[in-house]
């Protein structure tokens, strides 16, 4: 195959890309390291007893719900994996797909709806304690919210390390009539073993990461992670000092929890594209048949309590009324744009990533990569160290001596959210592209099409459909995304999850509830519509 151009036009895209996430990330990085070295001596001073709490309790509400949601997802997808064919399994699956595109703050509206103090469960909760219901703010809700999300994504990827024994094994074992709990000391624990690590990493690292989950849901500074910290010491408390504190020990453990991972060599991103119909060669008996059935019917139902309380609180509330007022049309139009701006940019800059790395690949005649290829790499990966909040705290501190920094929140809401959508939106666009590269690369150097020409006539065709997958997917996330727009949100520049995170601090909840419907309805289905393009490239390929 004949290798790229030195002055390939797809590497100059990549360099570029690099350098818009260079820019973001390293004035992010400036402004702390500018305000630490303006006020040293008070940077110094908040590393104090309440810090020291904080992280504390940030480690330990990220442990708490990694066992909790990591440990039952082992016994619920073995018991999936024991009953490959029964009605309803492809839809379970794709119920617990569905967490993946709720916005955090639609799920923790659900999860008050359902277990609040004046939840559906309360009456039944009062009536088992002996006692009025006093809710489930603080380290209980966290963990229910945290579980709700991770539960089903643990199950999924553990079901995916399952469906990697080889058939051979499973035929073997009927062969020799073994039984349930030696099939599964011989057989599935070895894979689950395996797959232990990475899951539980990726699993503690999105929720020593969670913002939304425990700002909603935490119900007090006793209840509070270090992005938390970071967003109140600049929104109410102002103090610079302790937020610099803050940012760097979320920097500092990111970091630790990022290098395990791919010490482990977890998937970061969590793909879980599950065949729903495996093959089996394990009979089943009653007894364990009916105690798998029992634990997917309530993972299912602990699953979609959360979303069915959702969808009957918004019901609830008077949506005529909402959609006639003018801050919730003007909240859902700046949502709208920003979130198809972001999305626009994250694929462009996915696209030139994917494109630039292929490029480089391909001109490499021997030898280890080029740092420049790395880069290009593993340049998405950058975004895992430093979490948003982290990134909108530096702007923050950086740009507030040149002005009103609130002013900029469309730029760093987009911005922001575009990259960090990046992650999702190259698993969708470079196995796609790599795949027309492999097959056109040598024609169009032959003759002589590059660049814009290129992309047009030939790669366009193969990516189409990759490229609406990662859109609609990053403007979902986007779409439901509180962690920037909750540090740089005002009255003139609102979105629906601030505008909802408002309502909710007002006690005005069934306003709430109604723009948690509307918003998880809309990124529901802008994330059904990316899997939807994703098993239609799938089938074409």
């Amino acid at each position: 195959m004949a290798p790229a151009r030195p002055t390939d036009p797809r590497v100059a895209a990549g360099v570029i890309a690099l350098a818009a996430i260079t820019l973001l990330i390293g004035g992010a990085l400036a402004g702390l390291l500018v305000e630490g070295a303006h006020d040293f001596s008070g940077a110094w001073a908040a590393f104090d007893a309440y810090l020291l709490r904080v992280v504390r309790f940030t480690l330990w509400q990220a442990s708490l719900s990694t066992l909790l949601s990591v440990v039952p997802a082992l016994f619920v997808a073995r018991a999936l994996s024991r009953h490959p064919r029964f009605f309803g399994r492809g839809s379970i699956l794709r119920l617990f797909a569905v967490p993946l595109a709720l916005p955090a703050i639609v799920a923790a509206l659900g999860i008050l709806a359902l277990y609040g103090r004046a939840g559906y469960f309360a009456g039944l909760f009062s009536t088992i304690g002996g006692q009025g219901w006093p809710g489930i703010y603080g380290l209980s809700g966290i963990i229910v919210a945290h579980v709700f999300f991770n539960l089903p994504l643990a199950t999924r990827l553990f079901l995916e390390a399952l469906q990697t024994i080889p058939a051979d094994q499973w035929r073997l074992a009927s062969q020799l009539g073994m039984a349930a709990p030696p099939a599964f000391r011989l057989i599935e624990w070895p894979t689950l073993r395996a797959a232990l690590p990475g899951v539980a990493g990726l699993v503690f690292m999105l929720c020593i990461t969670s913002f939304t989950i425990v700002l909603t849901l935490g119900g007090g500074p006793a209840a509070t992670t270090l992005e938390v910290g970071i967003y109140q010491a600049l929104r109410f408390d102002f103090d610079p000092a302790r937020a610099v504190a803050l940012t760097m020990l979320q920097i500092a453990v990111t970091f630790i929890v990022v290098l395990a991972l791919t010490r482990l060599g977890a998937n970061v991103v969590g793909d879980t594209n599950l065949p729903v119909a495996p093959r089996r060669y394990l009979s089943v008996n009653g007894t364990e048949t009916v105690f798998n059935a029992g634990l997917i019917v309530l993972a299912l139902l602990f699953v979609v309590g959360p979303m069915a309380a959702t969808v009957a609180a918004g019901l609830g509330a008077d949506l005529g009324r909402l959609a006639g007022e003018a801050t919730v049309r003007q909240a859902t139009f700046t949502s709208a744009v920003l979130a198809f701006l972001s999305a626009l940019l994250s694929v462009m800059l996915s696209l030139a990533l994917t494109m630039a790395r292929r490029a480089l690949a391909l001109s490499r005649r021997a030898g280890a990569r080029t740092l420049l290829e790395h880069a290009t790499d593993t340049g998405a990966g950058f975004v895992l160290v430093v979490p948003p909040i982290v990134i909108g705290a530096g702007w923050f501190l950086l740009l507030r001596h040149a002005g009103d920094v609130f002013a900029i929140a469309p730029v760093m809401v987009v911005t922001v959210n575009a990259v960090m959508a990046m992650p999702f939106a190259l698993r969708a666009v470079r196995p796609a592209y790599d795949a027309a590269s492999e097959r056109h690369e040598r024609l169009c150097a032959q003759l002589g099409i590059s660049g814009w020409a290129r992309l047009r006539l030939v790669d366009w065709p193969s990516l189409r459909r990759p490229l609406a997958t990662a859109f609609a997917f990053a403007m979902a996330l986007s779409l439901g995304d509180l962690g920037v727009i909750a540090l740089f949100g005002s009255d003139s520049v609102q979105t629906l999850p601030y505008l909802l995170l408002a309502r909710m601090g007002s006690y005005r909840t069934a306003d709430a509830a109604g723009l948690a419907l509307l918003l998880g309805l809309v990124c529901l289905a802008l994330v059904l519509a990316a899997d939807w393009l994703g098993r239609e490239k799938a089938r074409n390929v």
